[in-house]
């Protein structure tokens, strides 16, 4: 199977060594910020502020959820998982994504409206919201960073650009750290806006529109989230270029004459499940044929993307599949 395909980077990522360390580094950072944010939040009474230390604490308390994710999924095979824990997590990331519209979003949005319909115009304190904000977007910067090397280094090496990599890609747990942290750069960006607006107009109710931004911000980014989850929990196919790549290598193997079913899916981050048909060549014993399949499957087993494969033999009258057709798909 070739490794130039949009999810072909996962097989540098399954260990969960980088995803970790990316992770825990978001967690460090946001736990800081969310208690700066939370301190200033108390003493200035601003609603963005508010909502930014809600949206930090949001982002903690998901960043644990994805340390549970990659260490749950990184457990080997076992009786009752034949493939794998991989799924897990698509599991403990959707969880987070679920804090996160709970808890950033929807706890923004509310103190913002509660704000805008109690017409208090708390004088405050703007010297500590800008400070505060200005060490966020420092300490947001550095996790942001080190998602962003971690996701262009990967995706450079297979000849993709990091936005369309960064959707694509079956790691969770680097996507939400990755959006995440430029949704929280955003976000103090529109705290300041609304914070700034107060200041000059007077007028608290700019403050809390900020708020009600930034959980709107992450009302997107949460459902984002959760339906990428959900596309690998049900069953995410592969590409056309995975799917390419896998006939080339069947067929490139010797005694297969021609390959009539193919289907790749993903059991977890750069854990894939090959199930394919084939005609052999000859004319075999069943016991031969049975071996030689079983040859065939440990053979699609040492690409580093396929942690199984299930290859049967393909009917007479089944059409064959050409690799010119994919190219023509991938295109």
């Amino acid at each position: 199977m070739t490794e130039h395909s949009e999810h072909s980077d996962d097989s540098q990522e399954q260990g969960g060594g980088e995803s970790l360390f990316t992770v825990l580094v978001a967690l460090g950072m946001n736990v800081l910020i969310a208690i700066a944010k939370s301190v200033v939040g108390a003493i200035t009474g601003s609603a963005s502020m508010v909502a930014e230390a809600a949206h930090s604490w949001a982002d903690a308390g998901n960043e644990v959820f994805l340390v549970i994710a990659e260490r749950r999924a990184a457990r080997p095979a076992d009786a009752n998982h034949p493939w794998g824990h991989g799924r897990e997590a698509y599991v403990w990331s959707m969880f987070a994504a679920f804090g996160l519209f709970t808890a950033g979003a929807i706890v923004s949005i509310w103190h913002g409206v509660d704000s805008l319909r109690s017409g208090a115009e708390e004088e405050a304190d703007y010297v500590w919201a800008y400070a505060v904000l200005a060490i966020a977007f420092v300490l947001e910067g550095v996790s942001f960073l080190q998602a962003r090397r971690q996701t262009r280094a990967t995706a450079r090496r297979f000849g993709l650009s990091t936005l369309p990599f960064i959707i694509r890609t079956s790691n969770p747990t680097l996507r939400a750290v990755f959006f995440e942290d430029a949704a929280a750069l955003l976000g103090i960006v529109i705290a300041a806006a609304g914070i700034g607006m107060h200041e000059l107009t007077g007028d608290a109710r700019w403050d809390a529109v900020g708020s009600i931004a930034v959980g709107l911000l992450l009302g997107a980014l949460a459902i984002f989230l959760i339906g990428r989850n959900r596309d690998f929990l049900v069953g995410q196919a592969g590409s056309a270029d995975l799917r390419l790549g896998a006939l080339e290598h069947l067929l490139a193997q010797s005694g297969v004459e021609r390959v009539t079913y193919l289907h790749l899916e993903f059991v977890g981050p750069g854990r894939m499940l090959l199930v394919a048909a084939v005609d052999l060549v000859g004319d075999d014993t069943e016991r031969q044929v049975a071996t030689r399949l079983h040859e065939l499957s440990d053979a699609v087993t040492e690409q580093e993307l396929v942690v199984d494969a299930i290859i049967t033999l393909s009917r007479p009258d089944d059409s064959s599949l050409d690799p010119a057709a994919l190219r023509g798909a991938r295109e």
